[in-house]
Parts: C-alpha cells; structure tokens; sequence
C-alpha cells in the first residue's frame, strides 16, 4: 500500500477515534449532570440531558455550552404532578473541573415549555371519576361523577385557564352543574337552584297525583302562576286541573321552580316527583367554592424552579401547555 495511501488511512483513524472520544465525553457529562439534577431537585425520576454542539472537548475548554436541552417527567407542583418539563438552555458558562466536577453555571437565557396532561389530571384529581377534556384554547371542560348520598350523580363544569403572576396557572370555574340523570339539574352557586327537566315536568304533568300534590303546596302553587282559588279547584275538580296541565306554559312554568326550598321543607313532595329526598338534600348543602375545588386545576412552579416564569399558557388536545422563560439564571456556585 502506498505511504500516502496509508497515512491518509491513519488520519481518517485518528479522526474517527477523536470523534468517538468526543462523543463518549458528552454522554459521560450527560449522565453526570442527569444524576445531580435529580439529587439537586429531589426527582423521583432522573431527567433527560442532552449537550448540543461538535466538538464538545472545545467547550469543556473554554468552559462555555451552546445549548443543553433537558426533559423531566413528573415534577411536583402543588396539587398536581407536570407530566413533562422540556428546557432548552442555551449559552452557558461553566464553573466547572470537567469532566469530573460541575460546581455551578449561569444560564444567558432558557425557553421550555411544561404540560400538565389530562391523563394526570385524571387520575388525580379523579377520585369523583370525573374527566377533563380541552375546550377551546385556554378552557377545559369537566364532565363525570360524584358520589352524593350514596348514589352517582352527573358532574358538568368549565374550568377557564389563566396566569397567575408570572409563576402559576389559577382556575376560574364556571357552569358548574349536578345532575340526577334524567329528573332535575342542581346549579351551585350565589343564586342556588334545583330544577327538573323538560322530560320529568311533562311526565308529572301526565299524573293528576303529582300535579295534585304540588298545588297543595300554596308557595309551588304560586311560582306556577296559579292563584289560591284556581289551584283549591283543582285539587278536586279533574276538568279543572285538566285545564291547567294542558296549558302550554305549564310544563315551562314547572322547569323554572326551584324546589331548594321544598327539597328541605316538603321532602314528601319532592319524593313524589321523583327525586329522592336524601339525595336532594345533600345535593343543596353542596357550595360552590366546595365543588370548585374539586376541579382546580391550579399549579405553581416548584420553589427550587428559581428564575423561570412563565410566558404563555393554552389548551391543547393532550393537556394545558405553559410556555417558560428565562435570563441570567445561576445554579450552584457561579462562574
């Protein structure tokens, strides 16, 4: 073989062996720097570390990084778990002995982005098996059960995402309903109520008992628009009560009376119509802020997460999305 031939082949050997040793010094800092942070975040799962630019012995030397990326699943914060941090963190200098020691470094500037997925959201905060699912770019909508007196009743909510300062995400919730599938609707709230549905308003209409017992009710009777004397007819007068059913505002007049009061005064009442006393009970004595609650999807970033705030937020198929950033951040010792 020719001696140019060879020495070329020598240069390309000690090229590729250079270039592997550069690589296995990478991945060698990679793995230290994985271990440290989680050590230094107390992480119940090691991040993913990944050193970006070639040669790397260049900028062991010059104690500078263009750019480490880094990914870490499952990061308390508050009442919920983040289900991915992902940073970008680009021109770093090192206060560093490398490869074997890494005593601080500054941060010139970091964007990320954090997700807090439905799937954790889920499981959770899901103790009432209620899901959530997105709505729009920054509302999430809630729907499941809730155990109340012993049975199941439907949840539906909407929780409206927004920024807290510049380091969390709060929850404003809105629509907040209960249902007893197929019967009556209860809405929390300022302005409390307890209301049957369409379906369940005209079957009692069909059942002179039902209608009967509700005009004994002189205060039910009332919110039907029917005054004292047409109401004592009715109670005995088939033909007359016949009339009252039959109108067409009847029905819609039934679905707006809110029976909170007569679910806590008249439980034989509402047992006629239906609805079981127990439950209607305990449905009443539910609060807003109590129910809310339940469905605050609210989070702050951990304390040790020091000079990240966060940008933007929305809603997404997988989760709520935050966008962070960040400028001048130190850890450990500075350079």
């Amino acid at each position: 073989m020719p001696l140019t031939m060879k020495a070329v082949i020598g240069v390309l050997v000690l090229a590729a062996l250079a270039v592997l040793a550069d690589r296995c010094a990478v991945m060698y800092v990679e793995r230290k720097a994985e271990t440290a942070l989680q050590k230094k975040l107390k992480l119940a799962t090691a991040p993913n570390v990944t050193i970006h630019g070639f040669p790397f012995v260049t900028q062991v030397m010059d104690k500078k990084l263009k750019q480490v990326d880094v990914a870490v699943p499952d990061v308390a914060a508050d009442r919920v778990s983040l289900a991915e941090v992902n940073v970008q963190a680009q021109d770093i200098r090192l206060n560093a002995d490398l490869p074997t020691s890494i005593k601080g470094a500054v941060v010139d500037r970091m964007k990320g982005d954090v997700l807090l997925a439905f799937g954790d959201l889920d499981r959770e905060l899901g103790a009432s098996q209620v899901r959530f699912q997105a709505f729009g770019p920054n509302s999430v909508r809630a729907d499941g059960k809730l155990p109340v007196a012993g049975q199941n009743v439907s949840l539906h909510a909407m929780a409206h995402i927004q920024r807290q300062g510049d380091r969390g995400i709060s929850t404003e919730v809105t629509g907040m309903r209960l249902e007893i599938p197929g019967i009556a609707t209860y809405r929390p709230g300022k302005n409390a109520g307890l209301r049957l549905h369409p379906k369940a308003a005209r079957q009692i209409s069909d059942d002179t008992s039902k209608v009967r017992a509700l005009l004994e009710v002189p205060s039910v009777a009332e919110r039907l628009g029917i005054a004292p004397e047409p109401a004592g007819r009715a109670r005995q007068d088939d033909q007359q009560l016949n009339k009252i059913t039959k109108s067409p505002k009847f029905v819609p007049s039934l679905t707006n009376i809110n029976l909170v009061d007569a679910a806590n005064q008249n439980p034989e009442l509402i047992k006629k119509l239906g609805i079981d006393p127990t439950v209607a009970a305990a449905l009443t004595k539910y609060k807003l802020p109590e129910l809310s609650e339940k469905l605050s999807l609210s989070f702050q970033l951990p304390e040790k997460a020091k000079g990240i705030k966060i940008q933007n937020i929305g809603v997404e198929p997988d989760g709520i999305v935050a966008d962070l950033t960040g400028t001048q951040m130190g850890f450990g010792k500075r350079p």
